[in-house]
C-alpha cells in the first residue's frame, strides 16, 4: 500500500520536526552557496541562523520565473558544477529557458518521489509501465523513468506521439501503466476505438496524468475509453519535475511529499499567508535538493491545501486540483504558451497587423485554439488563395514558436476589438 510508510504516514510533529531541520539546512547550503540568495538574504539583513520555525519560512523573499531565467543558465547551482549529472529545463516567454539541474542524490530523490506516487496508484514491481510523456529536456518522461527504476518494475520509453505503435505497444506488451498527458490520453482512448480494439486485448490498470488542467468529466472519459482508474499528478520542473505531489486512489486531492517540498498557500496580490483550506496560489520550497535548491518559488497555480488524514492512511498534507493560473501564462495541451510568444510569431510574418485576439475554448474534452490575425488592406483585397497561404505561414510560424498546432483566421483590417488601456489579448472560455 505504502512506498515509504514512515515518511507517509507520520504524526504532525514528526514531520514539522523533519521539515525545520531540513528547511534549516536549505537555507544554509542556499545563502553559502548560491549568490542570488545570499544577495536577497543580505539586503533584508536576514541569516539562516535567523531560520528558528516553520513559520520563519513567511521571512524568506519569493523566488519567481524571471529570478531564473536571470540566472540562465547554471548562476544558481549549489553545488561544484562537476557533481552535477543531469540537467532539464521548461521553455519561456523570451526565449531563456528555466533551468533545473541535478546531482546524483537529487535524482535518487526524484525517483523516490515517483515511486511512492506509482505505489499510491497501485503499481507493483513486475508491472509494465508505457511511458508516453515526452522525454528530451521536458522533465516529463525522464521523471516516470527514474520513479519506475526506483520501483523496480519494466519502463517503456516510447515517448509521446505515434499513436499507431502507443496501442501496438498496449496490445504486444500488455502494458499496465499509462503514462502521459490526460488530453493524449483520451486521443489514445478514441483511436483504440476506432481501431476496433477490445479492452479485453490490453491490459491496462492504471493511467498516471498530468502536466496540463483536466475535468472530473475528462477522468470519467479516458477511464472508460482505456478500462483503467486515473491518477491526476503534479511537479514543475523549476522545482523537481513531475512527482511534487500525486492522488492515491481515493482521488481526493493530490498527496504533496511534504517531507522534500513544504508548500505555502498565498494570496496572489498581497503575499500574504492562508490558512490550510483557503484558495490562493502555491508556494513551494525544496527540503533536500542540493544541486539547485529552490526557496518560496511562486508557482501561479492556484490551489488549496487539505492538511488531515487522507483515507488511504498517508498523512501528507493534500493539494486540490488545480484551478487556475495567477499571471497571464496559458497551460494548453500541456504546454505552457504567453500571448508575447504567439506575438512574437505574428511578427515574423508578413502582410498581417500586429492586432489579434487569441480563443481558447473546450467545446468537448480538448482545447483548441483559434488565433484571429488582422490583414493588412493590401492582403485582405488580394485573392483567396494568397490569404490561406498566409494562414499557413502563421500557424507554421506559431507552431515553430509554441509547439502548439492552432487554427488561424485572418480578419478585416481593424476589425478587432481596440482598447485605450492594456489590450485584451486572450479571451479563455475553458471551463477547468
Amino acid at each position: 500500500m505504502y512506498w515509504d510508510e514512515k515518511a507517509e504516514c507520520m504524526t504532525k510533529e514528526e514531520k514539522e520536526k523533519v521539515q525545520l531541520e531540513r528547511l534549516k539546512k536549505t537555507v544554509k547550503l542556499a545563502y553559502e552557496n548560491v549568490e542570488f540568495y545570499k544577495k536577497r538574504f543580505d539586503e533584508i539583513g536576514l541569516k539562516p541562523e535567523d531560520i528558528k520555525t516553520l513559520k520563519d519560512i513567511e521571512k524568506i523573499p519569493f523566488t519567481t520565473k524571471s529570478d531564473l531565467r536571470q540566472a540562465y543558465p547554471l548562476g544558481l547551482l549549489a553545488v561544484p558544477r562537476e557533481e552535477i549529472v543531469e540537467i532539464h529545463a521548461s521553455s519561456g516567454t523570451t526565449g531563456k529557458p528555466t533551468v533545473t539541474a541535478y546531482t546524483q542524490n537529487d535524482l535518487e530523490i526524484w525517483g523516490e518521489c515517483i515511486a511512492r506516487g506509482l505505489k499510491m496508484a497501485g503499481a507493483e514491481k513486475d508491472y509494465i509501465i508505457q511511458n508516453a510523456y515526452g522525454y528530451g529536456l521536458f522533465t516529463g518522461g525522464f521523471g516516470i523513468h527514474h520513479g519506475g527504476n526506483k520501483m523496480g518494475a519494466i519502463t517503456i520509453p516510447i515517448s509521446a506521439g505515434n499513436t499507431q505503435r502507443q496501442l501496438d505497444t498496449m496490445v504486444d506488451f500488455q502494458s499496465d501503466i499509462l503514462t502521459c498527458t490526460p488530453s493524449y490520453a483520451m486521443y489514445l482512448g478514441e483511436s483504440r476505438e476506432k481501431a476496433g480494439i477490445a479492452l479485453e486485448d490490453i491490459n491496462l490498470k492504471i493511467g498516471i496524468h498530468g502536466a496540463e488542467m483536466w475535468t472530473n468529466e475528462m477522468r470519467k472519459r479516458i477511464e472508460a475509453s482505456l478500462g483503467i482508474k486515473t491518477h491526476n499528478i503534479y511537479g514543475l520542473t523549476e522545482v523537481m519535475g513531475p512527482g511534487v505531489a500525486q492522488e492515491c486512489d481515493e482521488q481526493n486531492g493530490m498527496h504533496i511529499q511534504d517531507d522534500h517540498f513544504y508548500p505555502e498557500i498565498i494570496n496572489p496580490d498581497t503575499g500574504e499567508t492562508l490558512e490550510a483550506g483557503e484558495s490562493g496560489e502555491l508556494v513551494l520550497t525544496s527540503l533536500t535538493k542540493t544541486g539547485m535548491p529552490i526557496l518560496r518559488f511562486r508557482t501561479k497555480d492556484l490551489t488549496s491545501l487539505i492538511d488531515e488524514k487522507c483515507e488511504c492512511g498517508r498523512t501528507t498534507v493534500r493539494m486540490t486540483r488545480i484551478t487556475g493560473r495567477s499571471d497571464d501564462m496559458l497551460k494548453i495541451k500541456g504546454v505552457m504558451v504567453f500571448p508575447s510568444q504567439i506575438e512574437k510569431a505574428l511578427l515574423k510574418v508578413s502582410g498581417i497587423s500586429p492586432n489579434y485576439l487569441i480563443h481558447v475554448t473546450r467545446p468537448d474534452i480538448l482545447d483548441e485554439v483559434e488565433v484571429k490575425v488582422e490583414a493588412s488592406k493590401e492582403l485582405f483585397s488580394d485573392e483567396i488563395r494568397k490569404m490561406e497561404q498566409v494562414e499557413k505561414q502563421i500557424q507554421a510560424s506559431i507552431r515553430s514558436e509554441t509547439g502548439l498546432r492552432v487554427d488561424v483566421t485572418l480578419c478585416e483590417p481593424e476589425s478587432l476589438p481596440r482598447s485605450e488601456g492594456k489590450a485584451v489579448r486572450v479571451i479563455d472560455e475553458r471551463e477547468l
